[in-house]
């Protein structure tokens, strides 16, 4: 056999492993976000490829090298999009064409001519040294997204593109949750009234950022049961539900695990209290919102700088709902109807603001999508937020949806 030959058949061989390497981190991807990184196994990840555990094992040796891989490929895939935005001349341009490239994505994963990207909500869960691969490459992105909006000319300017920067990524991530209650040729209309929120923001013509912080008397469960909560709610958060052990938590409140089962019956029904504290907690925000008198503007960015001064403050955090990944599935439905609710909350008072002209007009359910995922991204901002006082983080980050992604007036 020549030499030509011989590296003809290598070629063909490097395609099959490559091709088969592929589908096996598209699948283990899909096995993530339903399971999380946690919960994923190498024998489900062999049955959706159709292949047996042996040979998923030849590709990658170890769970956590395969679920390491496909956070990797996120990163990158992250990475390539910015790339592209950035060849755009100004700040708007950069950020409708990552926004059109998502939609771009997510329309070809509907198609079925693309898989889905292994979610990032759990990353933390991950040991080291991985841990440290994968934050200094989710510190990459970041910092690459808030570049989308130049050189900043100051500490503030660069304080208020973090926060652009983070809720726009977090909306992006937060698309797959509401997406598929839209048909596929509705997409550019939805990707134009993401847009149209970015460019302009839901505040009314001459609104003034001046919230009133809702005082809500939220009934919180016995002192022991709350301190269980809080801390499960946190350490969720940042490990996902997996990650977030009974050990873990028991040990956060150095505690035994004795105390933790003492307090609930099972880590399910831990994490379905942690739910219901948060939501509970929502609902009675906007409930004290909508009766606090004045106009709709005021009401919504008062429940609005509420919320998100819980997230940064030690009476949070809120439950993030990535959270769901790797819950039972009645569960995870009864949850995802119960923020749909909330969410349709905030498309009533958006439709009400808009009639009565103290916001703008704006596509009430995209809105109030990304209000659900502004509070949710909100708590890994709390070091961002420690930096300054409380209420420059609030409106600065509350700023990216209320006036847009591109007024610097807040800043003054």
């Amino acid at each position: 056999m020549g030499h030509v030959e011989i590296a003809d058949v290598e070629e063909v061989r490097t395609k099959r492993f490559r091709a088969k390497r592929d589908a096996i981190l598209a699948a283990a991807s899909e096995a993530i976000n339903e399971q999380s990184a946690k919960g994923m196994t190498f024998a489900d990840v062999a049955r959706r490829v159709g292949l047996n555990t042996t040979s998923v094992t030849y590709y990658f040796k170890r769970k956590e090298d395969l679920a390491q891989a496909c956070f990797e490929h996120t990163l990158e895939v992250l990475g390539e999009m910015l790339d592209a935005a950035h060849a755009e001349p100004t700040a708007e341009a950069r950020v409708a064409r990552y926004v059109a490239l998502n939609m771009v994505r997510y329309a070809r994963i509907r198609e079925h001519d693309e898989r889905a990207l292994a979610s990032l909500s759990d990353l933390r869960a991950m040991e080291e040294p991985m841990l440290g691969r994968l934050m200094a490459g989710w510190r990459d992105v970041f910092r690459r997204t808030r570049a989308l909006w130049g050189e900043p000319a100051d500490r503030r300017q660069k304080d208020l593109n973090g926060a652009r920067a983070h809720v726009l990524l977090e909306n992006t991530f937060w698309i797959p949750a509401w997406i598929e209650r839209y048909d596929l040729d509705q997409f550019d209309r939805v990707e134009a009234r993401l847009m149209d929120m970015f460019r302009h923001g839901f505040a009314g013509p001459g609104a003034r950022w001046e919230p009133t912080l809702l005082d809500v008397e939220h009934e919180e469960a016995e002192p022991g049961r709350e301190a269980f909560l809080r801390a499960a709610t946190r350490l969720t958060n940042e490990l996902g539900y997996r990650g977030a052990s009974v050990q873990r938590i028991a040990s956060e409140l150095n505690v035994t695990k004795g105390s933790f089962y003492h307090h609930l019956d099972a880590k399910d029904d831990l994490i379905i209290q942690c739910f219901k504290r948060s939501f509970d907690m929502i609902v009675e925000v906007q409930q004290a919102g909508d009766t606090a008198g004045g106009d709709w503007w005021h009401r919504l960015s008062s429940i609005v700088a509420t919320l998100l001064d819980v997230q940064f403050s030690e009476r949070g955090p809120l439950l993030r709902t990535t959270a769901l990944n790797g819950l039972p599935t009645p569960v995870r439905r009864a949850m995802i109807d119960r923020s749909d609710r909330i969410a349709r909350r905030y498309a009533g008072m958006l439709s009400d603001g808009a009639a009565e002209g103290s916001l703008r007009p704006v596509d009430p359910m995209i809105v109030a999508q990304s209000l659900m995922a502004l509070q949710n991204a909100a708590f890994d901002m709390r070091k961002w937020a420690s930096t300054m006082p409380r209420d420059r983080a609030v409106k600065y980050y509350a700023s990216t949806l209320a006036f847009g992604l591109f007024d610097d007036g807040i800043v003054g």
